[in-house]
């Protein structure tokens, strides 16, 4: 944790991730606007909040895109904030909630189209290929079972919450074993949003969007892997791209948990 204390310390870097967390997915040149910083200091100070885990970067052709990442601030709070006196710790909760949960205006908003998030975990890609795709496995950190034979082209079945959801339109796209991993998101029909307590209205305004996608690369560095999960969707301002970005940080936290200890986190009470 040592390069995200170093990372937030310093002022203009703090700024950046405030600027990514006003809107998510700017270029180099979008983050130079306005700050009162050469191009070359936005550039150095970027590597040092990738290098941090605080900022993913996904290349669009030539453009690098920079995306904020909450997952080392999740992982502080979440792991060490309970063992302390609050009180010392109310900034960095405070911190971790305002990167979680601040919400966009409405300009940002209609500009977002892509959620990423990336996290590093202590196991290998082999055992994190087996909990992406073993229906077993999904169960126990998602509570959902995907079920496919995991090849381009196939289809892909979810069972949640005692619904099944099969589609046509449900499949996979890529699939390199241990390395990268993308299939389309599934239908929403009346009797998932009902098992999952959705209404009527979030409903029709789901259905009334193109249909998203996700995507997974996995990258080993030594003991651990890299995961970076991108999802996307068709439309600026998607209501689903609004309700994954609450919904993937603290299902990736489970899954993180559940390869890491054998044990997945505790549900929210309350």
């Amino acid at each position: 944790m040592d390069e995200v204390f170093k990372a937030l310390a310093d002022v203009s870097r703090r700024r950046l991730l405030d600027r990514l967390n006003g809107r998510d997915g700017q270029t180099l040149r979008e983050l130079c606007e306005g700050l009162d910083m050469a191009r070359q200091s936005v550039s150095k100070h970027l590597a040092v909040l990738e290098e941090a885990n605080l900022v993913s970067v996904v290349r669009r052709g030539r453009e690098k895109l920079h995306f904020l990442n909450a997952v080392p601030i999740n992982a502080i709070a979440d792991r060490w904030i309970s063992q302390y006196d609050r009180e010392r710790t109310s900034a960095l909760a405070d911190l971790k909630t305002a990167l979680e949960h601040e919400p966009m205006n409405d300009k940002n908003k209609n500009e977002k189209c892509e959620f990423v998030y990336t996290t590093y975990i202590r196991t290998t890609p082999e055992r994190l290929w087996q909990a992406l795709t073993d229906p077993a496995f999904t169960l126990r950190y998602w509570k959902v079972a995907l079920k496919s034979d995991w090849k381009p082209g196939s289809t892909l079945t979810w069972e949640q919450e005692g619904t099944t959801i099969s589609d046509p339109e449900q499949v996979v796209l890529e699939a390199e074993p241990h390395r990268r991993l993308a299939y389309t998101w599934h239908t929403f029909t009346p009797e998932w949003a009902t098992s999952v307590g959705l209404g009527d209205d979030v409903l029709a305004k789901l259905t009334a969007e193109p249909r998203s996608k996700v995507g997974f690369d996995i990258e080993p560095l030594g003991e651990m892997v890299k995961l970076t999960v991108t999802h996307s969707a068709a439309v600026p301002g998607s209501t689903l791209l609004e309700m994954v970005g609450q919904g993937w940080p603290p299902l990736l936290s489970s899954l993180k948990t559940l390869l890491e200890t054998g044990e997945t986190l505790p549900e929210p009470t309350g």
